[in-house]
């Protein structure tokens, strides 16, 4: 087993990363059913990502961390997907805004260094509410001396149980064309801050997305990380929207890949394979071969240190949709290829489900192809 204690080079390997996902997905593996059936929280996983480093993969080694580039958080995450879905989605969360973070800190941001010493340091886990309104929040903040107090509910909290930080957004004043949307850490201990637990899903039921309530909390105006105009896809949040991309794209895709395994696996087991079922596993084969490619493609053309634009979102949006749909079409012909076996609670069954959650992340597959279709037209033949 790889373990934080033996990445003594300057940068971890692809090995070295692939082996810390394969350590999590190991010890999230044989819960992971029950997980699922009780919507309960991947607790094996995230004990062994505190225990192995996985959690602080991107901070800088600097800071603390292992010092993986995003191209080896895309291997890792793809790879614990193999496991677990849960896990890899839930982690997702927590490793994008770390990359958020490591974006900022090149920016000279006076916050952001601290956070990423908190992950390495004190093993803090930072959760979001980012998809939850998107770009028109309804939680309000009043302003107050030293600060604002919020108040509302937030939806799709992945990792709530056991985040100590939630980046989230409330609007100032009244929501609605013309307001500011402010965009703040909230300690999840804080006083007035609440979590409902609501998370019983189709699928990835074990990443415990549960809802957080926001009642008259103090955030202090140093804690407000920017603001952007309200309905719009700007600031902090295209900040965080373009390096969620890959990352979620990447967690499903390992799904699928473990889909098309297992189905591989019940094939190879048969003395009589129909060609079809072989075709159809050369067919899933090619489709996550060119959805790897489409990630890693995307994160070639915007770079490590990518600019916060719309170019920037356009290609990764359209990488993790590819991935999705990829992702969905896999699983669907894994069931195919598995036949009745597949139709049995399981690996499969709950891949088949799991993948389903794709296409809802922000932006869905439809508003990336609206995006692409306006650039188009506004660039002209």
């Amino acid at each position: 087993m790889t373990t934080t204690a033996t990445l003594t080079a300057p940068t971890p390997t692809d090995d070295d990363v692939l082996a810390l996902a394969d350590d999590v997905g190991r010890a999230a593996a044989p819960t992971e059913a029950d997980h699922d059936r009780d919507a309960t929280f991947v607790v094996e996983a995230y004990a062994r990502m505190h225990e192995n480093g996985y959690l602080r993969l991107a901070v800088p080694r600097e800071l603390g961390g292992l010092g993986a580039d995003i191209r080896q958080v895309l291997l890792a995450q793809e790879r614990l997907g193999t496991w677990s879905g849960a896990a890899a989605l839930a982690a997702t969360m927590h490793l994008y805004l770390t990359l958020v973070q490591r974006w900022r800190l090149r920016r000279g941001a006076p916050d952001a260094e601290r956070a990423l010493r908190r992950v390495a340091d004190d093993g803090l886990v930072m959760a979001t509410s980012g998809g939850s309104d998107w770009v028109c929040p309804t939680t309000t903040a009043v302003e107050v001396e030293g600060g604002y107090r919020l108040r509302g509910r937030k939806t799709f909290c992945s990792q709530a149980p056991v985040a100590g930080v939630i980046s989230t957004s409330a609007v100032v004043g009244e929501p609605g064309p013309g307001a500011t949307v402010l965009h703040a850490g909230v300690p999840l201990g804080g006083s007035g801050v609440s979590i409902v637990e609501t998370w019983d899903t189709l699928g990835m039921r074990g990443t415990a997305s549960h809802d957080v309530v926001f009642d008259d909390v103090f955030v202090p105006a140093a804690a407000v990380t920017g603001t952007r105009p309200y309905g719009v896809l700007t600031g902090p949040l295209l900040v965080a929207a373009m390096h969620f991309a890959l990352v979620g794209g990447a967690a499903y895709l390992g799904v699928a890949r473990g889909a098309c395994a297992e189905a591989t696996r019940l094939l190879a087991a048969r003395r009589d394979r129909a060609p079809a079922a072989v075709r159809a596993v050369g067919e899933m084969t090619a489709r996550l071969a060119t959805a790897r490619w489409a990630l890693h493609g995307a994160l070639a053309d915007v770079g490590e240190d990518p600019a916060a634009d719309e170019t920037t979102l356009a290609a990764v949006m359209t990488a993790k949709r590819h991935a999705a749909l990829e992702a969905r079409a896999v699983v669907d012909t894994a069931l195919e290829v598995a036949g009745g076996a597949g139709f049995f609670r399981g690996r499969l069954e709950r891949a088949y489900r799991d993948v389903r959650g794709g296409p809802f992340h922000p932006l869905t597959p439809e508003a990336t192809l609206q995006l692409l279709g306006e650039r188009a037209v506004a660039a002209g033949p």
